[in-house]
């Protein structure tokens, strides 16, 4: 006999809708692997509402438990490198998308999901971050490794006042970046200048004449949240040898550029996979949001809320009225 739970499930009806609701479940319900975590905090990101309102895209099979992201510590290990009782968290991989995810007390996982919580990090600042800081810091960890230094000219994070776009601004500051906010949302910008950022634009700002190939270099990277009409102005205005990482696609998941900022500036666009990455770089990551690339300031934009009271967020999320993080306590 398995431990009892709480956890949000997500039901299919016979007419095709979908429901949630708080249910009482048994650890032997969890699906196999290595490590059973007891779950105290996980984060509200826009894949777990859509996986919470019955996007077969995300799910596949239901009654399902959404949550993308979990933290918190070891219950049952049968693999050597965790013990009972270690801090640790998982994002990612399949967690909360066809395997029963961080919205329930309990998850299990495979071992090769876990990550251990060090430094600065517990596991409730862990989830401050969760898919959305370890996105941006790829983001950020990309910029850098291309050779983007903060002397090389002010950096742009699009869609701005969301998850990744908030913790994009809030890294770069901290790394003594220049950073030009770009965000639709005017009741954002207080927010945004608490976290670092040089400049707020606003959306129009960053749009340019789509019948220009190529604009005045503006930023020397950027971390691209929106896709669309947006990615393809950030692109054009991308200065001599610059990168733009691509993570989101808020706008459009298509967009249209020449070829000459890539040949005639040498320009770098790089996709954003968080969900798949190999585990010696969420390792890395991990350290550095821990320690060096630790923001103190990113508890001002979370907002706690319980399991019951989920449903509420899961529903602004859908409509985009979201700022910051959301995060989830699991346990009273």
């Amino acid at each position: 006999m398995g431990k009892k739970f709480k956890a949000l499930v997500v039901e299919e009806q016979p007419d095709g809708t979908f429901s949630r609701s708080i249910q009482e479940r048994d650890t032997d319900s969890l699906p196999q692997g290595e490590v059973l975590i007891r779950v105290e905090y996980s984060s509200l990101n826009y894949k777990d509402a859509l996986s919470a309102s019955g996007h077969k895209g995300v799910t596949r099979n239901y009654p399902h438990t959404p949550g993308i992201d979990a933290a918190g510590y070891v219950e049952e290990s049968t693999d050597r490198r965790f013990r009972e009782g270690d801090p640790v968290l998982v994002t990612g991989y399949d967690l909360g998308q066809n395997t029963s995810g961080g919205f329930g007390q309990y998850i299990r996982v495979p071992a090769d999901w876990v990550i251990p919580i060090s430094g600065k990090l517990t596991p409730e600042t862990a989830m401050f971050y969760g898919t959305a800081g370890f996105t941006a810091a790829l983001g950020v960890h990309k910029v850098i490794t291309h050779g983007i230094r903060p002397e090389n000219g002010r950096v742009l994070v699009t869609g701005a006042s969301g998850g990744v776009g908030s913790l994009g601004v809030a890294l770069f500051a901290h790394l003594g970046y220049d950073v030009i906010a770009s965000t639709g949302k005017k009741e954002a910008h207080e927010m945004l200048k608490n976290l670092g950022a040089a400049e707020i634009w606003s959306r129009e700002q960053v749009q340019a004449d789509e019948r220009k190939h190529m604009l005045p270099g503006r930023w020397s990277a950027a971390l691209d949240t929106v896709g669309g009409d947006t990615l393809s102005t950030v692109i054009r205005g991308t200065k001599l040898h610059g990168v733009v990482t691509c993570c989101g696609n808020v706008s459009d998941v298509f967009f249209k550029t020449s070829i000459f900022p890539f040949i005639l500036r040498g320009i770098e666009l790089v996709g954003i996979d968080s969900a798949n990455q190999d585990r010696p770089i969420r390792e890395i990551l991990w350290t550095h949001l821990g320690s060096d690339w630790f923001v103190e300031k990113i508890k001002d934009i979370v907002t706690i809320v319980s399991l019951e009271a989920l449903e509420e967020k899961i529903q602004q999320i859908l409509k985009g009225r979201i700022m910051g993080r959301v995060v989830v306590k699991l346990w009273d």
